[in-house]
């Protein structure tokens, strides 16, 4: 089903939290979220975050559909 965003395309050069979700929400209206992390390790929120089973819960939700 398309958005109102279908279309748009969005770099995504944010990390931690705030930056992540407002670029979800843009995803999640259909805009196309290319997510660009640093080489040297990633987004911060990757070692801050508790771990479960090898995965990030809180970094892959707010990542998800980019």
């Amino acid at each position: 089903m398309a958005g109102p965003l279908t279309g748009v395309k969005v770099i995504d050069l944010t990390s931690m939290v705030s930056g992540p979700l407002a670029t979800l929400i843009l995803a999640d209206q259909g805009a196309d979220v290319i997510k660009v992390e640093s080489p040297g390790g990633g987004d911060f929120a990757r070692h801050v975050a508790t771990r479960r089973g090898g995965f990030f819960a809180a970094l892959i939700n707010n990542n998800r559909n980019k």
